[in-house]
């Protein structure tokens, strides 16, 4: 299991992130100059619009926008119009555990969805939305950066979210944190988007949740190691259990596939409760180009518009 290493020297560990940022903001202006397009815009804002007026409906109108209250005093359709937004706001909701330190190979799950936080945020930063972040810990603590706008203020919000410390690996604590939604409706206007990146463990559905999900546009983004899917074959598997706090060993037998199959079926099943429309949510391995599935998360989404 690799872990990401702690770097003591408060400059180094400031100049790192930002060069990082640096690295990844060439990738996501190619991106979006060359692939993306207006699509990242498009599929963002969907129907996150402020209600007008209500206007008699036309023949090629959504259906969806029919007022069935003012439709059936008046005796024929009307229909609810809306005023786009000027500008985007995104709010992403990193929940950081102990389980996302896990990595089979080079790349932890945690820097794996960092990356894929920073590309959202730089993604924001040039189609001048209004971003911010919470940062979850297990034991409840947040950092919040406000949603704002600029391509520095938001560089510096991604760099502060990259050099935030990850829970201790043998905290005493779950694995995960009550979602934190009273402040996210504090900190973010109605009709934002709201992403929540994190490990999603199978889990009942957190308080407020339903709440958020009808004040915001809520996208889910999950990064799995590649053990997560497949279970290694023809081996023993060594691993330090953080919530158990102890060295576990796994073998390959019917039995531990079974209960493999098991946990990737609860893990699945909850997943699925949290974000019913499977084009809210994006799964993305550590072993698999995370822009290049940002890329197609966004022309999926749409493409079914």
């Amino acid at each position: 299991m690799s872990r990401p290493e702690t770097n003591t020297n408060n400059t180094a560990s400031t100049v790192a992130p930002l060069a990082a940022l640096r690295r990844l903001e060439w990738r996501v202006r190619h991106a979006v100059e060359n692939v993306l397009g207006g699509e990242y815009r498009s599929a963002f804002r969907g129907r996150g619009m402020e209600f007008d007026q209500v206007v008699r409906y036309e023949f090629g109108d959504d259906v969806r926008d029919i007022d069935w209250n003012v439709t059936a005093r008046l005796g024929e359709p009307y229909r609810k119009k809306f005023v786009e937004e000027r500008e985007v706001t995104v709010l992403l909701v990193f929940e950081d555990t102990p389980s996302l330190q896990f990595g089979s190979g080079d790349v932890t799950k945690r820097e794996a969805l960092l990356e894929l936080a920073g590309f959202l945020m730089l993604l924001g930063a040039i189609n001048r939305d209004r971003v911010g972040f919470v940062h979850v810990l297990p034991d409840g603590k947040h950092t919040l950066r406000p949603p704002m706008r600029g391509r520095g203020a938001i560089h510096h919000a991604a760099a502060n979210l990259f050099t935030l410390p990850a829970p201790a690996i043998d905290a005493p604590a779950t694995d995960r944190a009550p979602l934190p939604w009273q402040l996210i409706l504090r900190a973010a206007p109605r009709h934002s988007i709201v992403v929540w990146l994190g490990d999603f463990a199978p889990r009942a559905q957190p308080e407020g949740w339903p709440l958020l999900q009808e004040r915001y546009q809520t996208l889910g983004f999950r990064v799995e190691d590649p053990w997560e899917r497949d279970f290694p074959d023809g081996r023993l598997i060594s691993a330090y259990d953080p919530l158990a706090g102890r060295l576990v060993t796994l073998e390959n037998t019917p039995a531990t596939r079974a209960a493999h199959a098991d946990w990737r079926k609860q893990r699945e099943q909850s997943w699925g409760r949290l974000f019913p429309d499977q084009r809210a949510r994006l799964t993305v391995g550590t072993d698999q180009n995370r822009l290049e599935a940002l890329v197609r998360f966004f022309r999926e989404r749409m493409g079914a518009r």
